[in-house]
């Protein structure tokens, strides 16, 4: 017997779970949802862009990880066609761990600006071509800037401002001179681009197993929100990133050094964050501070962008040590 339950039916139950989230007018009226919409999906988008808009008040790293799982959540399971066990147990995990918390909750009523979007950009333009913790500053504004655009109705000045000041808060981190002979293809070149930073995190997975695998996991991340703002148009806004992008890839062929923490391997495993079965077995709480989502998000993306089946086939053979 079937006991799954079809996406309007999931969506009702989902939406009820945290109701008290949604009143106002994104979620009434103009901006209410059309028949064939999960709003499970949306609000997704809906909470991560809250908690991004938040972080600043509370954590701004660990909690803007947060807000940035939420929206990539969204984006890898509409991406990949997720099925619906796939799509419960995700909201299901972020109903247990974070949807409820302070950090989501609603914002004030405001009058949107989606034009109010550039302020985002060029906070991060402000200081690309520093390397600050990890490219994150980067990581966080382009999924802000994409959840935005899905929502331009939550485009509020107040959530905007959180994000500007979430994305000023980032500090250096191994600001030194890149290696010449790192040159990424333009951000514009897609496939190129993707082709690059898969390889790259292909090799950084081999040279820090035993030392955990948060280089090529951020190797992952950090290039895909480089490819994925050109896509959308916002070509300066990552170009005005390749030097901290350059210094990230020339840091991260370094390899571990000789006093590097050491961390225990996943085990070898066929399963895949695509796949419902993986979701399953998750722990209730075993979410971290949101890479279980975000280092897939963008490794999907770039697969699809590369569109290179010998580096997929590569990367598979590996992907068990950063998923």
């Amino acid at each position: 017997m079937d006991n799954s339950i079809d996406r309007r039916d999931f969506a009702k139950q989902t939406t009820a779970v945290v109701g008290s989230l949604f009143s106002g007018p994104l979620f009434s009226g103009r901006f209410a949802f059309g028949e064939d919409e999960d709003r499970s999906d949306r609000r997704l988008v809906l909470l991560g862009l809250n908690a991004l808009a938040r972080a600043h008040e509370l954590d701004y790293f660990t909690d803007g990880h947060r807000g940035a799982a939420l929206i990539a959540a969204h984006l890898m399971i509409d991406g990949n066609e997720m099925d619906e066990r796939a799509r419960s147990r995700i909201v299901e995990l972020f109903d247990l761990n974070w949807a409820t918390k302070p950090l989501c909750k609603p914002f004030p009523d405001e009058k949107p600006d989606p034009d109010g979007i550039a302020r985002i950009g060029a906070a991060l333009a402000a200081n690309g071509e520093t390397l600050l913790q990890v490219g994150h500053n980067a990581i966080f504004a382009m999924l802000a800037i994409k959840g935005f655009r899905l929502l331009p109705e939550a485009a509020t000045p107040k959530r905007i401002d959180g994000i500007c000041e979430m994305i000023r808060s980032f500090t250096p981190w191994h600001d030194i001179m890149p290696d010449k002979d790192v040159d990424p293809p333009p951000f514009t070149d897609a496939k190129a681009a993707s082709q690059f930073i898969l390889r790259e995190a292909r090799d950084a997975v081999d040279r820090f197993v035993g030392y955990g695998q948060g280089f090529a996991g951020h190797m992952l991340t950090f290039g895909q929100s480089l490819v994925e703002l050109a896509a959308m148009g916002d070509v300066d806004w990552a170009e005005s990133c390749r030097t901290a992008f350059r210094k990230y890839v020339t840091v991260t062929r370094q390899g571990p050094a000789a006093d590097d923490k050491r961390y225990t391997d996943h085990r070898p495993s066929k399963l895949r964050p695509n796949q419902a079965e993986y979701w399953a077995k998750r722990g209730d709480h075993s979410v971290g501070i949101g890479h279980v989502f975000k280092y897939p998000y963008s490794y999907y993306e770039l697969l699809r962008r590369a569109n290179d089946a010998a580096l997929a086939k590569e990367w598979d053979a590996r992907a068990y040590h950063v998923f």
